[in-house]
């Protein structure tokens, strides 16, 4: 039982893929703010990082390049480059979202990010992040932490689905009966 305004009705043909509206609105949220400033670079390939490079895409930004270290899970993008973040050398990065949850990231994506770039912090990280401050200091780095999504943002993310926008094909990896 939840309340009201955490649901929201979809197509029926949607099927099990309903389940990912959450997380879609999830990713949703990170990027809203951004205004047209759209991650060039995301980190994590997990079914979050999947849904946030295809919905910029979507909104309008270049494919972004999305840093995944494990192989199994560097598979299946659909319009996007997966790298490891070691073969990466680009340091302009104007916006980067990770949902690596890695919380000893920071320096890393700060060596990565242009001056004046922002960070989003979209992860759950369970371990205090901590950064250097000389390289943040000289490339004026903004970080920022996105919160949980909206009613808004859920109904936004179903009107792309139901318009073929955002497709949640491929995302679902394991299904059991009820």
């Amino acid at each position: 039982v939840v309340p009201a305004k955490r649901v929201v009705a979809f197509d029926e043909q949607l099927g099990d893929e309903g389940a990912l509206l959450a997380l879609a609105a999830t990713a949703y949220h990170a990027l809203r703010p951004c205004g047209a400033a759209l991650p060039e670079c995301i980190v994590g390939h997990g079914v979050l990082g999947r849904l946030l490079a295809r919905l910029t895409v979507v909104l309008g930004g270049a494919p972004p390049v999305v840093w995944e270290s494990n192989p199994d899970r560097a598979k299946g993008a659909a319009g996007y480059t997966v790298v490891d973040a070691k073969s990466d050398t680009r340091r302009d990065y104007r916006v980067i979202c990770d949902v690596s949850g890695d919380s000893a990231l920071l320096d890393t994506l700060i060596a990565h990010l242009a001056p004046g770039g922002e960070i989003i912090l979209a992860g759950f990280y369970s371990a205090p992040l901590s950064f250097v401050f000389p390289p943040a200091f000289m490339r004026e780095a903004r970080i920022r932490v996105a919160a949980e999504w909206r009613h808004d943002d859920l109904v936004a993310v179903r009107d792309l689905v139901d318009a073929g926008r955002l497709s949640l094909d491929g995302l679902i990896t394991h299904r059991n009966s009820a």
